[in-house]
């Protein structure tokens, strides 16, 4: 499927993964809708990047703020072709420890925003996918989804976010077999240590130290590379119902 003016959605896009994705598709010409509770840095991602680009607040976990967001990507001609949620939250904290049990409320919140949030999206995303012409195979549009490889090499205090990022993992093919007759195809990136604004916050020591543990390259990833798999997944049609690892070869130790 080609990019080039194509309509896209990114769900989670006013910063790190989800910006680097929103600048790739408008860069190589597709109308992106940035979809993100951050009102102030939507605005000006999508004020920077000029007509092509154009900003919606909304919650993932909200099914009326994300349906207008696909409303508004839909109404593009061609309607919408492309989705990519990259919206997340994370949450440190061991299953029992000397203070008590782990927080139940924080568990739900993270499963909620990573996982249901996710799947808010998809659903609501596909759904409009699904009305548009098919292309000269029979394909309507992508839906891609974020995981981690924490959902293989969760570490100690990561249960929560393991197991919504698991979810993730494990809703990817049996949603590629729903939408396949409808020529949508589902494809979800399993990212490693990237440098987003969640590893902003450590100091420039531990950051070189995360880095020099991945095998290959020995370094954190760039956001942009995420940016560029997203691109080649929707321009190669045989991706589909498979999550894939960007990770440098790394496999997280317990802690």
């Amino acid at each position: 499927m080609r990019i080039e003016g194509a309509s896209a959605l990114v769900a989670g896009g006013a910063s790190g993964l989800g910006e680097a994705t929103a600048r790739g598709l408008v860069e190589a010409g597709a109308a992106v809708t940035i979809a993100d509770l951050n009102a102030e840095k939507g605005k000006a991602l999508a004020a920077e990047m000029g007509p092509s680009a154009t900003f919606v607040e909304a919650d993932v976990t909200d099914e009326t703020a994300v349906s207008a967001a696909v409303e508004r990507a839909a109404s593009h001609d061609g309607g919408l072709r492309i989705s990519v949620c990259c919206a997340g939250i994370g949450w440190a904290e061991r299953v029992a420890h000397k203070g008590g049990p782990h927080n139940l409320e924080f568990f739900s919140n993270v499963v909620k925003v990573n996982l249901i949030g996710s799947f808010n999206v998809l659903r609501l995303a596909a759904a409009a996918i699904s009305e548009n012409e098919p292309d000269g195979e029979g394909e309507r549009g992508v839906c891609i989804n974020t995981a981690s490889i924490a959902a293989y090499d969760g570490q100690i205090g990561q249960t929560a976010y393991a197991a919504s990022k698991g979810g993730i993992v494990g809703m990817t093919l049996p949603a590629a077999r729903d939408l396949a007759p409808r020529g949508v195809r589902v494809v979800t990136i399993a990212p490693g240590l990237f440098d987003t604004p969640l590893l902003a916050a450590l100091p420039e020591e531990a950051r070189t130290a995360l880095g020099a543990g991945i095998p290959f390259p020995s370094r954190l990833g760039r956001p942009e590379e995420y940016a560029q798999l997203v691109g080649q997944i929707v321009t190669n049609p045989m991706l589909n119902g498979e999550t894939i690892r960007l990770d440098g070869a790394l496999r997280m130790p317990p802690k």
